[in-house]
């Protein structure tokens, strides 16, 4: 495993971390998940990704207790606060300063833990003062129930005012979580740049593309039994953008550079957005042991320019790569 420093922050984290959306509490069944936990400790993860509306809070319980009895301190512990938990009551979303204090509670309690080691803003909420979003995060900080605060899916300049906040209240804001792969690059133009000149890093979701990238869907035939896409519990409806024939048949242009490297596909997607300078970490995750042994391999793989180029003309038909797609995916208001 390789290790990367988070941000402008002296926090090291693997850069393979282990996430546990769409699978912990939903579709895999908790002795697989923990089986799953144990085979990402195995091969040297030590970063774990998580939140607190994933499964309605059950994947956070999940994870607590797949990592209970690890060392502590050898873990980096991450979850994340916005979306609808509970009941879904007025105030059970947000970034209130309401919403975040009672979060974090419950999410150190789900977890089994003191402090997360990160804890980040899973999206911006428009109808909160950020002034307010931020004081309630240093006063999180300050309590000492997390040592380092993030965002997920802010646009470059949302990023910005949030450093500059975090800066004047004194705790470090390091991290964004954005989705991103070699299908799906709108984070390039104006949110790597501003993140990198600012010391954040991101810690990037669904490289595999919501698995489409390991090649197993194919052009015309329908997707296999028991994979993601499906899956009626959420799993098809996010990987439904890219079950188009011509996405698929590019994807299948993948596979011989994939073999020239030695790679998997998979192993190709996961190396390849670890390529980024400003990515600190891929998150993958797992329905099966093997698939995290799988995934591990892609750590310190190095890519050369050919294979980029080859990788750019085999997808660039496919790619979006519009940076105003993350503003698109900023909630307009607080989901209840």
């Amino acid at each position: 495993m390789e290790f990367r420093y988070l941000g402008n922050s002296g926090l090291k984290i693997s850069e393979i971390t282990y996430g546990n959306w769409l699978t912990h509490g939903s579709q895999v069944e908790n002795d697989v998940a923990t089986q799953c936990v144990r085979a990402a400790l195995d091969e040297g993860i030590s970063t774990f990704d998580t939140a607190d509306v994933y499964a309605n809070t059950a994947a956070e319980t999940v994870l607590g207790e797949a990592l209970k009895g690890e060392r502590r301190e050898s873990l980096e512990i991450f979850t994340k606060v916005y979306w609808p938990t509970g009941p879904k009551g007025k105030n059970d979303t947000g970034l209130s300063r309401k919403h975040i204090m009672e979060g974090i509670n419950g999410s150190l309690e789900r977890l089994q833990t003191d402090y997360v080691d990160l804890y980040q803003a899973h999206r911006y909420d428009v109808e909160t003062p950020l002034e307010e979003t931020m004081q309630a995060f240093a006063d999180v900080v300050r309590q000492g129930k997390a040592l380092y605060i993030g965002v997920s899916e802010w646009t470059a300049d949302q990023i910005r005012a949030g450093v500059e906040l975090s800066k004047e209240l004194g705790f470090q804001l390091i991290s964004n979580q954005p989705q991103y792969s070699m299908l799906w690059r709108v984070i390039e133009k104006d949110v790597v740049p501003t993140s990198a000149e600012l010391g954040v890093s991101q810690i990037v979701w669904s490289p595999i593309a919501q698995g489409v990238l390991t090649g197993k869907y194919k052009p015309g035939q329908p997707p296999p039994e028991g994979s993601r896409a499906t899956d009626t519990k959420g799993g098809s409806d996010m990987i439904s953008r890219w079950m188009q024939d011509d996405v698929l048949t590019a994807v299948q242009d993948l596979e011989p550079i994939a073999a020239d490297c030695g790679l998997s596909m998979a192993q190709l997607a996961v190396a390849w957005v670890l390529q980024n300078d400003n990515v600190a970490a891929a998150l993958v995750g797992a329905s099966r042991p093997e698939q995290v042994s799988d995934n591990v391999k892609a750590a310190g793989v190095k890519l050369d320019a050919d294979v980029m180029k080859r990788i750019d003309d085999a997808v660039g038909s496919v790619v979006i790569s519009d940076p105003g797609k993350t503003a698109e995916g900023t909630p307009k208001g607080r989901v209840v």
